[in-house]
């Protein structure tokens, strides 16, 4: 029987107490992983580091300190680093004309800010290891954008500029850095939304539905086995063929 892909490997996912950075942690277990799940919520980190397995911890990914504190506690406890899921987002949805200053900032520091120190942090480890991939979360929102959310599609638009130039910077010591643009998925979040604008969004897909959180954390996984050793600066679309 062959080994699960991800034996051996420690891995940490930013945003990981609910949703689909929960999933991703779960999956990444599921093949072998030793997963941290980080969330701003640290007592759902726990709970669901309970659940699952792995290591729950409290962090907020716009502070400096504490996410240089998480790479390094990781790598402390673990002797290394192997995958970095920089996955914590927040939306703060409003028209261009009733959108305030307050709520573009806080999504793009989140997003922006929240991935650069997550990808700047891991590969300054992974770059001395030789070794080590860093999946960036973006959205199809940043590749087509869409209307209420000016901030939301700026900010995942950017994650992917990011994803490529810090590719560039760490492929020669084999260091990865991919991204994932999701589409419409079965979250919390999409579950809150009116039934009829769900349905049509979902009608607007070429496979005719919703795609689902672990569908998402298996792309992750593919990123972050050697079954993509020589795939870096990507952007793998998991959205059933919308915006194709």
């Amino acid at each position: 029987m062959s080994s699960p892909l991800l034996a051996g490997k420690i891995a940490v996912v930013t945003g990981a107490g609910q949703g689909i950075g929960r999933e991703i942690a779960h999956v990444l277990g599921a093949h072998g992983a030793t997963v941290v799940l980080a969330d701003l919520d640290a007592d759902a980190a726990r709970a669901a580091a309970a659940e699952l397995g792995g290591t729950g911890v409290g962090c907020d990914v716009t502070d400096e300190g504490q996410m240089e504190r998480l790479v390094a506690d990781t790598v402390s406890e673990h002797g290394r680093l192997d995958l970095f899921v920089n996955n914590a987002g927040i939306t703060r949805d409003a028209s261009l004309k009733k959108m305030t200053v307050a709520d573009f900032d806080a999504v793009i520091t989140v997003h922006l800010r929240g991935t650069w120190l997550g990808v700047r942090e891991a590969t300054a480890v992974m770059r001395e290891q030789k070794s080590g991939s860093v999946v960036n979360i973006s959205s199809l929102s940043g590749k087509s954008g869409n209307p209420g959310q000016t901030n939301y599609s700026a900010a995942k638009a950017g994650i992917v500029g990011l994803t490529k130039a810090a590719a560039k910077e760490v492929a020669h010591h084999n260091v990865r850095v991919n991204a994932i643009q999701p589409g419409l998925i079965r979250t919390p979040m999409t579950a809150a939304m009116p039934p009829a604008v769900f349905a049509e969004r979902e009608a607007a897909v070429p496979m005719k539905r919703a795609g689902e959180p672990a569908e998402v954390a298996g792309a992750v996984v593919f990123l972050a086995s050697d079954l993509s050793s020589y795939i870096t600066g990507t952007v793998l679309e998991v959205g059933g063929g919308r915006y194709m």
